[in-house]
């Protein structure tokens, strides 16, 4: 690593550094729970703009720049070209970035109303927690992929609904939006299996290194589809069903996918992101508006 170059980085290199492609999941949970509250926009689009803009490129921005601080010595075997390990992000920078984006992250959810301030101080608690020694949630691919999936969709999801309602949500948008959490702890396992190797080395214990390759795909695929059938059964509970079967028929097309994923994981996992998780996504959007069509606002 070249950190021992004086000069700052350039704004190109941290906002590579802030990853502007992880920031979609996020940003679309929100959207989800804004949706989800049947609460017409009215006056509140500055307040959405505000939301969105902390869900992506704030609160996930900070969980980037964390985890590659952390994360540099194994992303020097892994990917060597990131912006820390190939010193384009010079010094000590790394950490500085993380902790500004923190400060000015807080900064911006007070304008959110209570309920969306401790949702973006779980967030950047768990942004931590999952990077950052002595915790580092991310050494077991338990937790660290748990505590992903709630960063990633049920806290978003309830800050969309909160920051509408400027209240605490529905306890069915909490429901829903705990359930497609949990089917994203499967999406961050396949995350995992471009670092294998990295992660064996440096004693990291993803789930791909702990059950291997091919059990920690069929797991991924169970803890993505497990959720969703839930999801479908209880929109048939709350007498949804054209909902429930819309979202049902995502989760079919989703088994085709995944039997093709799995067929070989490693080399297919980036396709099965483009394919698969675009049916999950759509069916969070399609289970939003069923929620706000029982009227949970």
């Amino acid at each position: 690593m070249n950190s021992a170059v004086a000069h700052r980085p350039s704004p190109q290199v941290v906002v590579e550094l802030l990853k502007p492609i992880t920031w979609f999941p996020p940003m679309w949970a929100l959207g989800c729970g804004v949706v989800s509250s049947g609460v017409s926009p009215g006056q509140r689009w500055p307040l959405i703009f505000v939301g969105v803009l902390l869900a992506g490129p704030m609160v996930c921005g900070t969980s980037q720049a964390v985890n590659d601080w952390y994360d540099r010595h194994v992303d020097a075997i892994n990917e060597p070209d990131r912006p820390i390990p190939s010193g384009r992000i010079p010094g000590r920078w790394g950490l500085y970035i993380a902790v500004l984006w923190t400060a000015l992250s807080l900064l911006l959810a007070a304008s959110l109303g209570i309920w969306g301030f401790i949702a973006a101080i779980v967030g950047l608690v768990l942004a931590w927690a999952y990077s950052a020694p002595p915790i580092r949630l991310k050494q077991n691919g338990w937790w660290g992929n748990a505590a992903c999936g709630l960063c990633y969709e049920g806290l978003p999801w309830f800050t969309g609904a909160a920051v509408m309602s400027a209240s605490s949500p529905d306890w069915r948008i909490v429901v829903i939006a705990l359930l497609y959490s949990i089917g994203a702890h499967g999406i961050m396992t396949l995350n995992d299996f471009k670092s294998v190797e990295g992660d064996r080395r440096m004693g990291i214990d993803s789930l791909p290194v702990l059950l291997g390759v091919g059990n920690a795909a069929r797991f991924a695929c169970l803890v993505m589809a497990v959720p969703q059938a839930v999801v479908v059964a209880l929109l048939l509970t709350w007498q949804r069903p054209i909902y429930a079967a819309t979202v049902g028929a995502l989760l079919i097309a989703q088994f085709f996918l995944m039997a093709h994923f799995l067929k070989n994981p490693r080399a297919r996992a980036p396709w099965y992101n483009g394919t698969g998780i675009s049916c999950y996504v759509i069916g969070m959007l399609i289970t939003a508006f069923a929620l706000a069509s029982i009227g949970t606002g």
